[in-house]
């Protein structure tokens, strides 16, 4: 992500969505939207001429599933962000998802608002989860236990798991929220991370 200027693609085979999304793109000085294709294979034929730097994309599309066009776009370049976004997304296809090395998982539909907060995220922080996403997968590995992990830090991950705050975690361990943010800082430290949506991506993938 060389230029200040990100490019990006669309992948979506919904006409109506994909008339907002060049309305979104109108008002933004940060991004360029370089195409919207209806399919993975579409965007593909497309990608060395585009070289994009962030690929937001359908989960449901024709012939190859947009989870599937996940390895075959990071085969072309494994700096790339993709994004997957869905409108009826379950616990078994946001995993595969993750699994596959997507870097967010967004819920659908889109304002600008929250779409270009996404594409912020990734940005920023290198991953993106909605609230509504973040739900599932941290229900994937509540009651879980990570060797990697302390047992306070365990503790406050299952906390975290089940959307406690600070506060209501240092209530309900009996310690300050100072220790629950020290805590939570030595787990970013040991994922390698630097976000909460990055360290729920990360305790996806070593489960």
């Amino acid at each position: 992500m060389k230029s200040n200027i990100l490019k990006i693609i669309v992948i979506d085979d919904d006409p109506v969505s994909n008339y907002r999304y060049t309305e979104y793109f109108e008002e933004t000085k940060n991004y360029s939207l370089m195409d919207i294709y209806a399919s993975v294979n579409d965007a593909l034929d497309s990608y060395n001429k585009i070289k994009p730097d962030i690929i937001v994309s359908e989960v449901s599309l024709p012939v190859v599933s947009g989870i599937a066009g996940i390895q075959m776009f990071k085969q072309r370049d494994p700096n790339v962000k993709v994004v997957m976004m869905s409108e009826d997304s379950d616990s078994k296809s946001i995993k595969k998802a993750f699994s596959s090395g997507c870097d967010g998982y967004v819920s659908k539909p889109l304002s600008a608002e929250r779409f270009f907060h996404a594409l912020d995220s990734v940005r920023l922080d290198g991953a993106v989860i909605t609230n509504d996403i973040a739900k599932k997968v941290m229900s994937m590995f509540q009651q879980k236990s990570y060797d990697i992990f302390s047992k306070r830090e365990n503790q406050i991950i299952e906390h975290l798991s089940k959307g406690a705050t600070y506060k209501t975690i240092a209530d309900r361990l009996f310690i300050t929220t100072s220790a629950v943010n020290f805590h939570i800082q030595n787990i970013y430290l040991k994922l390698n991370v630097n976000s909460k949506s990055e360290a729920l991506l990360k305790l996806q993938e070593i489960q």
